[in-house]
């Protein structure tokens, strides 16, 4: 009877230790799964602010988009007319117009009055060109001025080393009266005078044995002046209106 009674609390001990390792189980297990649905949660919650910030972008972009302010439309330019001015500067004077309107055509239109002679020429020549192109016209150093070639031939097609000078290139001695007093001296051109320019035209002239040398030149002679090369140059009609057919020629 006494080991019935003495074995009752045995196994009574022996079910608490079971109970107590059972209930060490058990939460343990309860541990693990609140573990797993608090990472079940997290995730879930990451899943949705994902979502909901993918969600937002396209309507922040669709917002930004309505918001934008419209292009401003361009002006049609078919439409726009220029001004009859700019408002700058002012109307040049008839005086400041005569100055630079001195063009001198091959004919000889244009030419001023006055006139000169070699004999007036050369000391200008010598004061004004020489340190330019020689003393003679064919020293240099910049373009030599006088020289002819044998037979007044015009070989610079074949020989571009040839010199251009007055008397083997110039078509025209009126050209070089309008040259002369509009670029030279390259220092100060348009200083010198009418008469200077039409003594400096004899000057070269004679030089290049094309006048006699007391010849007077004024706006009479020079155009009857006669150039080596005059008829080696023609009309430029690049560009020019075609005549239409059948239509007569001039």
């Amino acid at each position: 009877m006494r080991s019935q009674i003495s074995a009752s609390p045995r196994g009574t001990r022996g079910t608490r230790r079971d109970r107590k390792g059972f209930a060490s189980a058990s939460s343990v297990y309860a541990v693990v799964a609140s573990l797993v649905r608090v990472r079940g949660v997290v995730t879930i919650a990451i899943l949705v602010v994902i979502a909901l910030a993918g969600d937002r972008c396209p309507r922040r972009l669709a917002a930004q988009t309505r918001t934008a302010a419209p292009a401003k439309a361009q002006p049609d330019k078919s439409s726009t007319k220029e001004p009859a001015t700019f408002g700058i500067g002012r109307a040049a004077t008839p005086a400041e117009i005569a100055a630079l309107d001195i063009d001198v055509g091959p004919d000889g239109a244009g030419l001023p009055p006055g006139r000169g002679t070699s004999a007036d020429g050369a000391p200008i020549y010598a004061a004004r060109c020489a340190s330019c192109h020689g003393k003679t016209g064919k020293e240099g150093p910049n373009d030599v001025l006088v020289g002819r070639v044998a037979g007044d031939e015009f070989p610079f097609a074949r020989d571009p080393r040839a010199p251009k000078t007055i008397g083997s290139y110039w078509p025209y001695a009126t050209t070089v009266f309008d040259y002369i007093r509009r670029a030279m001296p390259p220092d100060a051109p348009g200083s010198l005078r009418d008469d200077e320019v039409y003594a400096l035209v004899a000057y070269l002239l004679v030089l290049n044995e094309l006048i006699p040398a007391d010849a007077v030149i004024d706006a009479t002679m020079l155009p009857k002046v006669r150039m080596p090369s005059r008829d080696r140059f023609v009309p430029d009609t690049r560009g020019a209106r075609k005549p239409a057919p059948g239509s007569p020629r001039r």
